[in-house]
């Protein structure tokens, strides 16, 4: 894992959607495609807003994404298809495909149709982020490492919900959905490369849990330490916990 840290979520952004793009690129020259998970969420506001601005062949490119709330309408402000939507697939040419999960859909045939695609379309580029409880996706702690199915339901344990919430996507943490769609553990690690964006105060102690504490499924994200090309991009406040802050890059 190589860490770097910025001053600030704009830089940040900037930095991960910059570097992104260029793996991107780099797929696509030594492949002619490339595919990509992209992830939601507050966290991801910069990372994309810089990706979009990149001169990213994205005909060539086919997305996958992380996570969807179950019987969520994809009208719904929370709605991850709706995120991805607004915020990324109509603010870019045309992709090659993009295979958005539908949480409205029978859960298990989801999964299935879901795994079964992304076994034909290997991810190049991971985009993640990381919940207060150290969750990848929806995988929240004591997360399932073992699990080879590519997607699965996962039922969101009380931190996680509140999260939700105090983002502003719900009015109150009983009106979050208690299960999702996720991406499973072992299919973001299979990813050839992983962008993980992670600004703010209020992530500096699961940044510091997860980079100290041994790889444990307690501390989900903590796995990324195993990946062979993961880059976590973090700001002065998150890495604000960690004893050895790098220079900024």
């Amino acid at each position: 894992m190589e860490i770097i840290v910025k001053d600030n979520p704009g830089e940040l952004g900037v930095a991960a959607g910059k570097k992104a793009a260029a793996l991107i690129m780099e797929s696509i020259h030594k492949n002619g495609v490339a595919n990509i998970i992209l992830a939601t969420g507050t966290s991801q506001f910069e990372t994309l807003n810089q990706l979009i601005s990149e001169k990213v062949d994205w005909s060539k490119v086919t997305l996958f994404h992380l996570d969807e709330y179950l019987q969520l309408p994809a009208s719904h402000p929370a709605s991850f298809r709706k995120y991805l939507k607004d915020r990324f697939l109509e603010k870019v040419p045309p992709l090659k495909a993009a295979y958005l999960i539908n949480g409205e859909a029978d859960p298990e045939a989801e999964c299935e149709r879901l795994g079964m695609l992304i076994k034909k379309h290997p991810a190049d580029v991971a985009f993640v982020g990381i919940g207060e409880n150290g969750h990848l996706a929806f995988n929240d702690p004591p997360a399932d490492f073992d699990t080879d199915k590519p997607f699965l339901v996962a039922t969101l344990d009380e931190q996680c919900r509140r999260q939700q919430m105090n983002e502003g996507w719900f009015p109150s943490v009983s009106s979050v959905p208690a299960q999702a769609i996720s991406m499973s553990i072992k299919q973001i690690m299979l990813s050839a490369h992983i962008i993980c964006s992670v600004p703010g105060l209020r992530k500096a102690e699961v940044v510091r849990d997860c980079l100290n504490h041994p790889v444990s499924n307690l501390y989900p994200a903590g796995i990324l330490k195993n990946h062979a090309s993961c880059f976590l991009f973090l700001d002065r406040q998150s890495a604000s916990l960690i004893s050895s802050v790098p220079a900024t890059n």
